[in-house]
C-alpha cells in the first residue's frame, strides 16, 4: 500500500492548504468591507472638491494657477498603484499591462517618463522594466493615510510646477463591484475643465476670494490632487481585498475538488490491493 500512503499525504497536505486559502478568503471578506466603507467615504469628499475645482476653472479669475497651464516639457509623469502583497488574482497584472501601454505611447511621443510607485508590486515592475523612479511608498497596510502619500506626490507636482513635466498620470485599479475591477489611467495634470467636468452646472462662475484668489486657488487645487491620490489609493485597495477573496475562493473550491479526486483515486487504489489479495489467497488456497 505504499502508493495509497503517499496519496493519503497528498490528500492532507491539500486538505492543509484548503484550511489556509478558507482563513485568507475569511479575513479579505472582513477587510474588503471595511475598505469599501472607506473608499465610499472618501468619494463625496472627492467629488466635491472636483465640482469647486471645476466651478473655478470656468470662473473669471485673473489668476492661473500653474496645474491648469500646459507645458511643452519632453518628460511625463506617471504615479503607478499596485499592492504591497500578491494572491489577488490578476489585478496587480492588469494594472501592470495598463502602465506598459501608457509607457510605450508616452515613449512613442517622444517623452521620456518620472514614475512614483505606490506598492511593492510596483516598484518590483518598474525597476525591472528600467523605468526612472522618483520615488517610492510601500507599507501603508490594510488603511491609506494622506501624510505618507503627500511626500512622494509632492515630488511629481513640484516638477510640474516648475515646467518640468508636460503631464501627470495615475494607474490604478478602480472598484466598480465585487466581482469587478478596472485598472485605469487617469490624468491629473493639467487641469482643464473637460478633465474636471462639473457634472450639472454649464454656467459661468465667479467668487469673492478672502484673502486673495491666488492663496484659496492654490490651496483649493493642491488638496484637488491630493484627494485624487487618495481615492485612488483606497479605491485600489478595496479592489485588492474583493479581488483577493474571490482568489481564495477560488482556490479552496479548487482543493475541495482536487481532495475529491485523490480520495477517488484512493478508494480505487485501495480497492484493488484488496481485490489482489483476495485473488492470492484464494488461489493459494486452490493449490493446498
Amino acid at each position: 500500500m505504499a502508493a495509497g500512503k503517499e496519496i493519503r499525504g497528498k490528500i492532507k497536505s491539500v486538505e492543509n492548504t484548503k484550511k489556509i486559502t478558507k482563513a485568507m478568503e475569511m479575513v479579505a471578506a472582513s477587510k474588503m468591507r471595511k475598505a469599501q466603507e472607506r473608499m465610499r467615504a472618501a468619494r463625496p469628499y472627492s467629488e466635491k472638491v472636483r465640482q469647486i475645482a471645476a466651478n473655478l476653472s470656468r470662473a473669471n479669475s485673473e489668476y492661473s494657477h500653474p496645474f491648469m497651464e500646459t507645458n511643452d516639457a519632453k518628460t511625463a509623469g506617471l504615479i503607478v498603484v499596485t499592492t504591497d502583497k500578491g494572491l489577488c488574482g490578476g489585478l496587480n497584472t492588469n494594472v501592470l499591462r495598463v502602465v506598459t501601454q501608457q509607457l510605450k505611447e508616452l515613449q512613442a511621443k517622444g517623452h521620456s517618463v518620472q514614475t512614483l510607485a505606490i506598492g511593492n508590486k510596483g516598484v518590483g515592475f518598474l525597476n525591472r522594466s528600467g523605468a526612472q523612479v522618483l520615488s517610492t511608498v510601500t507599507g501603508l497596510g490594510d488603511t491609506p493615510h494622506l501624510e505618507k502619500l503627500i511626500g512622494p506626490v509632492k515630488v511629481l507636482l513640484d516638477a510640474y510646477t516648475e515646467g518640468k513635466l508636460s503631464a501627470v498620470y495615475i494607474c490604478y485599479t478602480k472598484f466598480i463591484n465585487t466581482m469587478k475591477q478596472e485598472a485605469v489611467v487617469q490624468q491629473l495634470l493639467p487641469l482643464s475643465p473637460e478633465t474636471l467636468q462639473a457634472e450639472g452646472s454649464s454656467h459661468e462662475w465667479d467668487y469673492i476670494y478672502e484673502p486673495d484668489a491666488a492663496t484659496v486657488i492654490d490651496d483649493l487645487l493642491q488638496r484637488y490632487v491630493e484627494a485624487q491620490v487618495y481615492q485612488a489609493v483606497a479605491e485600489n485597495m478595496a479592489s485588492e481585498q474583493s479581488a483577493r477573496m474571490v482568489a481564495m475562493k477560488a482556490a479552496t473550491d479548487n482543493a475541495g475538488s482536487v481532495i475529491n479526486e485523490l480520495k477517488l483515486v484512493y478508494n480505487k487504489t485501495r480497492q484493488a490491493a484488496i481485490t489482489k489479495e483476495l485473488s492470492e489467497i484464494v488461489a493459494g488456497a486452490a493449490a493446498v
